[in-house]
């Protein structure tokens, strides 16, 4: 069990990584290109959305440990090893759809 959470360790933290510069874009691509609107924001309401978001983000990040760790424990470890990246793509692929549905619907309409 040690080489599996290992394993599942190495590659998912290192894809964290590029998870949140993904996300971190995202927002700050939000703000350079709306600013005249998000210009009158306080500083501390968008360092206090960051902070919730990005705790928020890693959490849902996190939840890949439920399915790779169970996958890697049984025959079908090799097979899911390839196809790990899928999962990661899908996921990063919502979390960006997320972003910005929650910035454009719940942020963006309020910020005054």
């Amino acid at each position: 069990m040690d080489e599996i959470l290992r394993d599942a360790i190495r590659y998912w933290e290192r894809r964290r990584i590029i998870y949140n510069a993904i996300l971190a874009l995202i927002f700050m691509g939000w703000i350079v290109l709306t600013w005249p609107h998000f210009s009158e924001a306080s500083i501390s309401q968008g360092v206090l959305f960051l902070i919730v978001f990005t705790l928020a983000a890693n959490l849902c990040y996190s939840s890949v440990y439920l399915v790779d760790l169970p996958l890697q424990s049984t025959a079908l470890r090799a097979q899911w090893q390839r196809w790990r990246f899928s999962l990661w793509l899908v996921g990063t692929c919502l979390a960006f759809v997320f972003t910005n549905y929650w910035i454009a619907d719940e942020i963006y309409p309020y910020v005054r």
